[in-house]
């Protein structure tokens, strides 16, 4: 058991998800290496209509991108997505065809 916030919670803490190798690939999408060991394929041209992520349809500036402690990021940390979404929604890499 473990407590945070003054919650207590059953089992151990899990360490935070974090993206430890980004690579940009062609047509928006990234190539993830995770805090797990796993590799995943991220799409990211469905999100390219959100506003948040607009500058990231110039794919010099998408092609970018760094890790700022774990989490993709551009524009000097001003853009950046959540590791879990990536991991939730990314296709492992052996099946991303």
């Amino acid at each position: 058991m473990y407590t945070i916030d003054g919650i207590a919670y059953a089992g151990e803490p899990k360490a935070p998800l974090k993206v430890v190798a980004v690579y940009p690939l062609s047509g928006w999408k990234l190539r993830l290496r995770f805090s797990t060991g796993e590799v995943k394929i991220f799409d990211f041209a469905s999100l390219l209509a959100a506003p948040c992520f607009q500058p990231l349809k110039d794919f010099s500036l998408f092609a970018a991108v760094s890790l700022d402690h774990g989490v993709p990021a551009w524009c000097g940390g001003e853009i950046d997505i959540a590791p879990e979404k990536l991991y939730q929604d990314g296709v492992p890499e052996g099946d991303a065809n």
